[in-house]
Order: structure tokens, then sequence, then C-alpha cells
């Protein structure tokens, strides 16, 4: 029940968050994802297995034949295709099937970029988080029951933050100056200082009257888990380092509604809530941690800082003739496991270059998200949602293109012919190549 201004807002923003201009409840999305799916769920073109995950791939030479994924009752399933692409958020079939990756940062004889590290780090990654949506209901106590690790987080701080994660303190990421937030904004200071209106999900003023509360989603550097990663550890350690971010998350979540200063004076706003029913779990916490960084393949071609940094690139990104997209981001690193601060530096809108989507060796894996051929620095940039499905789309298309002309990624990258060939049937689909118009970001 939008109101009739809402209605007539041709480029509505339901959420009113700033840090978008579609900010909305997750369960939009994916009802408007499913909507233009149904078609092909209908004629048993596309079958989608929910609460499955990867456990073996199995190879033929440089050609993956089949991958088994375990069902959340017990059994499993073997998939078999002539093409495969990995759309997991950690990369999870470069490792089970042995495919060149890497994880980390690398060093600067590796890549030759100002910013990576002198010796590589496979075990210095970024922070994981687990997000969750918040409610506001003024008057109502919503109190949580207090997180088993809430007495460690509370008191926890690490010697590069500039205050306890459970604070109103954090690092400005580009100048590294301590900045102090609010929930709520405060009068007489800057309204982009206040957390909740950043990625507000819901605005009630767009609804009519008494519809729905504000809602929140919280990605904030609070919820950033630095102690450890969970990808190059084993099975156990991740697990551990999972756990130990729900925690973190939930003592963030009991600590604003009992112990934060509040914007108007006073302690704790207990009038907050945890909505698990909007991101559909028990614990109220998002069903997975948002990845930064994943394992990234080894590709025919891997993208630099050199290639599209600001500073570098004064003119604009270098331009790539085999490219399949295009993106613009900062480059963006959030606080790692090797318990480094932000690295925030400005980059030029790029091209997606078909290189970083073609494994070294294996022919028939096609990286679908963060898992292209990026380093640890660029991750920062490609990493983007927008990116990503881009690069998901790119993927789809090439094994499709692939399938229709009897030929191999490898081949068409490589081949002129074939490269524009592609390259046009992109277009018409609509997936833009490149920039009309540039400016650094």
């Amino acid at each position: 029940p939008l109101t009739s201004q809402a209605k007539a807002t041709p480029a509505l923003n339901p959420g009113g968050g700033w840090v978008s201009q579609l900010c909305h409840e997750p369960r939009i999305s994916h009802g408007v994802l499913n909507a233009h799916l149904q078609p092909y769920f209908a004629t048993g073109k596309l079958q989608v297995i929910l609460n499955a995950r990867p456990v073996n791939v199995v190879n033929e030479g440089n050609f993956v034949k089949s991958v088994d994924i375990a069902l959340a009752d017990g059994k499993s399933v073997k998939i078999k295709a002539p093409y495969f692409l990995d759309a997991t958020e950690l990369g999870e079939l470069l490792e089970l099937g042995n495919i060149e990756s890497v994880i980390g940062a690398e060093s600067k004889a590796q890549t030759g970029e100002p910013h990576a590290l002198e010796e590589a780090d496979p075990l210095d990654q970024q922070a994981i988080s687990y997000c969750f949506v918040l409610s506001l209901h003024p008057g109502e106590n919503h109190v949580i029951e207090k997180p088993q690790d809430y007495d460690f987080w509370r008191d926890y701080k690490a010697d590069f933050w500039p205050d306890h994660n459970l604070g109103w303190g954090q690092t400005h990421p580009v100048t590294l100056e301590t900045r102090h937030r609010s929930l709520f904004p405060v009068e007489g200071r800057d309204h982009w200082e206040a957390l909740w209106p950043f990625r507000q999900i819901l605005k009630p003023e767009n609804f009519e009257a008494g519809f729905a509360p504000s809602m929140t989603l919280v990605n904030w550097p609070q919820i950033d888990y630095w102690l450890g990663p969970i990808i190059g550890v084993s099975p156990e350690e991740a697990a551990k380092h999972r756990e130990a971010a729900k925690q973190l998350s939930l003592s963030f979540v009991y600590w604003m509604q009992t112990e934060a200063p509040r914007h108007d004076g006073g302690v704790g706003y207990p009038e907050i809530r945890l909505r698990g029913d909007v991101t559909g779990t028990l614990d109220g916490l998002a069903k997975y941690p948002y990845i930064r960084e994943s394992r990234r393949i080894l590709a025919e071609f891997t993208i630099c800082e050199q290639h599209v940094s600001s500073e570098l690139c004064p003119d604009g990104a270098v331009k790539f003739p085999d490219s399949v997209g295009i993106g613009c981001y900062r480059i963006d690193l959030h606080p790692t496991t090797a318990l480094k601060n932000y690295l925030d530096v400005g980059s030029q809108p790029f091209q997606i270059p078909l290189g970083s989507l073609i494994p070294r060796r294996v022919e028939n894996l096609l990286p679908a998200c963060k898992n292209l051929g990026v380093t640890h620095i660029t991750n920062g940039c490609y990493r983007l949602h927008p990116v990503e499905w881009n690069i998901g789309e790119a993927a789809g298309a090439l094994a499709a293109f692939c399938l229709d002309q009897n030929e191999l990624p490898r081949a068409v990258r490589n081949t002129p012919d074939l490269l524009n060939s592609f390259q046009k049937s992109l277009v018409e689909q609509g997936i833009e190549l490149d920039w009309p118009g540039l400016h650094e970001v």
C-alpha cells in the first residue's frame, strides 16, 4: 500500500536509504527475480536446488566433468554439464576442483601494485560481516537475550581501530581519521553521520499510515569480523570464525539496545527490534555472512591496481579490447584478518576484460562473481554487487555462445572474429562494454 505520491515516483527508492537508489526488503528482490524465472521453471528449462552446497568436483584432464552437491536432507546429487559457472561466495569449486587460484594478499613482486605487500600473505583477507535487519518501535522493548560472547566483545578493542567494536567511533575509510557516528540524526551535526538512514530498506513515509515501521539493514563497520579468515584454514577453524562473527553481530545488537549512548541523551535503544522474519532466520541474522573477498582464479589476464587506479590512470582506466562489461567503485578494502585498517583509494570507471574470466588451464569452468582474475587490491572495486552481476551475465552469455559455436572460451578470447561476434551478442542483449563518459570516483 504505497502512498499516491510514492506510486507517482518513477524512480522510487522504497527504503529511502542513501547507500543506493533502490533500497528495499530482501523478500522484494527475491520475489522479483523469481517472477522473472517463472517461465523457465514452468517449462522445465531451469531447476533451482536450494539449501545445497558443492562437496566434490570430478575432473578429466583440463575439463570439469561433474560436481556433487550435498542437500539439506543428507542426500547428494551429481551434476554433469558441458560448462560450470562458479557463483559461490567463496569460490568453492576452485578448491574442490584443484583449479589454480589465489587467496589473500599478493606481493609487489607478484603484481607490481603500489599498495601490494612486500611479501604475500594468503591469510590476509578482508573482514566478513553477519548482517541483520532492525525495525524501530518507539516506546516498546525488544531487547534480545544477552549473547554468549557479549562480555568479550564489549571489552575488545583492536589496536588499529579507534574505538571498541561495540562503539560509535570508527575510522574514516579514506583519511583514516577517527569519526564518531550516531544511530539517528543529531541536530547540528552532519546528517551523513547517522547510521540508521544509511541503509534504510523501508521508509514509512512511502506507505500508508501505520502500515509498517522503519527498517534498516545493518552492514556497518562495527560488525566487521577480522579475528581470522574463513578460507585457507581448516573447516573447523572456519566454522569457529563464522560463529564468532555471529556473536559479534548479536553483541552489537544487544549493546545498541542496552548500553549505547543515545543521540538524544541516555543509554540504550530497547525500541529497536531484530527482524529474523525479514532475513528468514531464527537467530535474526542473515543466512550467510557478507563475503568481501573470495578465492580468485589465476586467469589468462589479471586486473591490477595499475589498470584502474585514479592516481596511476589519471586519463581513465586501461581500455580492454576484450571487454565484456563495466563497473565503477572505489578501491575499497575493509579491515583485514591481518589486523590492517582500511585501504580506500580512487579508481576510474573500468571495464571487465574477458581474459579475467578464463582460467589459465581449465577449459569449461568460469568464474561468475568476485572470483574472477583480480588481486587482493582490485577485488576492492570489482567485488561490488552490480559488477558481480555483470560478471555473472558475461559468464553465462559466454557459456551459451561457446555451446552455440562449439568453441571453447579461450578460443573466443583469442580469435578476433569469435571475440567480435561474442561482444556483438552482448551488446544486443543490453550489456554495455564501455563507459560513455568518465570521471574518477
